[in-house]
């Protein structure tokens, strides 16, 4: 899979007619329909975890991440495809010191999985979803710093309306615990999962400054180097959350007769085969999640993925209603409407910039 949509320095996608054109939005479709499931599937399919009987938080952190062999597939063919035009083709298009970038991204993906784990379990998904649309205000402020992405009245807007909204959410928590959730553990996960949402939005901008560096040089940077990065996250994050894993004894006999992962398995309320089902289906949702977000960033910039995370959590929660018979309370729906309110504006703000910007070239090419 060498596909060769390339980005400049600047991070805009380079003129290309014909096939080439068809095939960078059949990418940008790709990308987004990956980060559309997973944003909306993954959040259940971990909820799903820990409402029937699941509690380790490690566990659930693990699986996020653990779909990265998935990847070897793609990033395989792509050596291959490279390898059969040149024989001294390089194992790897990622320049070193953006690999290295990688390893630390990795290691950070794999702490904010287990933060937002951690938090997700003592929250309904339809409370936690809009706290994790918090993460669009978060990616501004940090790609503002990181990679220059300029403030507007419409994002500051989106980002007073995102924060007033989780603000609602706070004042009455009290009517949204799961049974069985005492007020400090709700309070823990609900500030867990703002801490997710912060962290998140630093890795974002994060990746697409490793963009820009692998791009030096004139570069080219392709879809099979964006799925190298991804590989090597995945890994590490994975690694990260396994240390987390033996530390908290997840595979440790216990009682002699069992291991602790099988011995939960036996104890499920959907039974031992469901809780394996769930475990396949959380890692391969999670690495569509993933994917989806860093293909989104390359092919477009940070904000879209930002954008497309955020504007699903109608979907979300809807569906949390459906399948998992959580309560949609009142605040749940003035939060929602706050936090579609600030992607709506946003989104405004977006097109009339780009509009603008269309509307300059335009005019620049017709005066020379």
């Amino acid at each position: 899979m060498d596909v060769e949509a390339t980005k400049d320095v600047g991070h805009e996608q380079a003129a290309v007619p014909g096939r080439g054109r068809a095939a960078r939005w059949l990418l940008v479709a790709l990308n987004c329909g990956m980060l559309v499931v997973g944003t909306t599937g993954g959040p259940l399919i971990s909820r799903l975890y820990f409402s029937k009987g699941g509690h380790r938080q490690w566990l659930s952190a693990w699986l996020q991440t653990a779909g990265w062999p998935l990847l070897l597939v793609p990033v395989a063919a792509s050596y291959l495809s490279r390898r059969a035009r040149d024989r001294r083709a390089p194992l790897f298009l990622t320049p070193t010191r953006v690999l290295l970038a990688g390893v630390g991204l990795g290691f950070l993906n794999g702490a904010d999985d287990f933060i937002y784990a951690y938090g997700l379990a003592y929250l309904p998904v339809s409370t936690s979803a809009i706290l994790i649309s918090t993460q669009l205000a978060f990616t501004v402020f940090f790609a503002c710093l990181i990679v220059r992405q300029r403030l507007t009245a419409a994002t500051l807007n989106a980002v007073a309306l995102l924060t007033i909204g989780a603000v609602v959410l706070g004042l009455h928590a009290s009517k949204d615990r799961p049974a069985g959730v005492t007020s400090g553990k709700y309070w823990m996960g609900f500030f867990l999962t703002l801490g997710a949402a912060a962290l998140y939005g630093l890795i974002l901008p994060l990746v697409e400054l490793a963009y820009k560096h692998a791009a030096g040089g004139g570069r080219a940077v392709t879809y099979a180097l964006v799925m190298e990065m991804q590989l090597v996250m995945g890994f590490f994050a994975t690694a990260f959350c396994t240390v987390g894993m033996v530390v908290n004894k997840d595979f440790q006999t216990e009682h002699v007769r069992t291991q602790a992962i099988p011995r939960e398995a036996k104890q499920y309320e959907l039974g031992e085969a469901r809780y394996y089902v769930v475990l396949v289906f959380n890692a391969v949702l999670w690495e569509f999640f993933f994917v989806g977000a860093v293909g989104v960033i390359f092919c477009v910039h940070t904000l879209l993925a930002g954008i497309i995370i955020a504007v699903f959590i109608p979907i979300t929660e809807v569906l949390g209603v459906i399948f998992l018979h959580e309560k949609f309370s009142s605040e749940k729906g003035v939060a929602l409407v706050l936090s579609l309110w600030g992607l709506a504006s946003y989104s405004y703000g977006e097109y009339a910039d780009a509009k603008a910007k269309k509307k300059a070239a335009l005019e620049a090419e017709e005066a020379s």
